[in-house]
């Protein structure tokens, strides 16, 4: 006999309701880890990232960007193939100082995707955004990681 409720909602009744994802538009995310140095490897800058305030949470999910400097023509086709692994156009008020300073004369783009971050994850994205970079003509410059600031316990 049925109770009417699928597999699904059992097991959220039983386990909890998952929070909702980061919405990468609050206005209340801030940096919490960021690498522009090409040979600085993504779990040091993690590291330096949990033991800074503001304070990265590892467990948290993150808006993860990657900076990019691209020919003109190539922004277009860069947010496209971007999109197939998820990430969209960040829209930014703000560049970093080492993007604004990089990008002169070219196009600065900004793609960001939300996930938990993680070193090998990390270390994987800045390769892909890299390797895209240099496809189209352009240069990865690096990368940040937003987070809600963490409430004082």
């Amino acid at each position: 006999m049925s109770t009417g409720k699928g597999l699904g909602a059992r097991l959220r009744a039983l386990f909890g309701r998952r929070s909702e994802p980061l919405d990468a538009a609050r206005d209340d995310l801030v940096v919490v880890v960021s690498s522009f140095d090409d040979a600085e490897a993504c779990s040091t800058a993690l590291e330096r990232g949990s033991g800074a305030e503001p304070r990265w949470d590892p467990e948290g999910e993150t808006v993860l960007r990657h900076h990019l400097s691209l020919p003109a023509e190539g922004v277009d086709r860069a947010a496209e193939l971007a999109a197939q692994d998820g990430y969209t156009v960040a829209v930014t008020d703000r560049l970093p100082e080492e993007v604004a300073a990089a990008a002169e004369g070219r196009a600065a783009l900004t793609l960001q995707r939300v996930q938990v971050l993680d070193a090998l994850h990390c270390a994987q994205e800045k390769s892909r955004m890299a390797s895209l970079a240099q496809r189209l003509g352009g240069t990865a410059l690096g990368w940040d990681a937003l987070q809600p600031p963490q409430s004082a316990d």
